[in-house]
């Protein structure tokens, strides 16, 4: 066979084998915490925070701690390799994306549902009608 040939099945055999782990690396479930707790993949983790535990900033590791619940009222901490995500205070519920080392979720980003700024409005249409 032509060199060519081989080195061209050899490189798409590659790209191949690479597309596939990129996708499975991309795709994070939703779960809770106990089942992330048991995988070993990257979990997406929707919860609330707990307000009345502490939540600190280190600005020499560049880690934001906070204590979350997650849907099934299972409580861990969540450390988050770095700042504080913006409107924090006012989310209305967290997601945390990331895994477990020990029994500390470590959150590559989290994102937070803040709530709309139409929600009044309709509330107030809604006692009109």
């Amino acid at each position: 066979m032509n060199l060519r040939f081989i080195l061209g099945i050899a490189i798409i055999i590659v790209a191949i084998i690479f597309a596939s782990y990129s996708f499975t690396e991309a795709n994070i479930e939703y779960m809770t915490f106990n089942e992330a707790l048991h995988s070993s993949k990257k979990a997406q983790v929707k919860g609330d925070w707990i307000k009345e535990k502490p939540s600190e900033f280190d600005p020499i590791k560049n880690t934001f701690s906070f204590y979350m619940v997650d849907d099934k009222n299972i409580e861990y901490q969540v450390i988050l390799i770095g700042a504080k995500p913006n409107n924090f205070e006012i989310a209305e519920s967290v997601v945390a994306k990331g895994k477990f080392q020990g029994n500390i979720f470590y959150a590559s980003n989290v994102l937070t549902k803040c709530p709309s700024k139409y929600e009044a409005g309709t509330e107030e249409l809604n006692k009109t009608l």
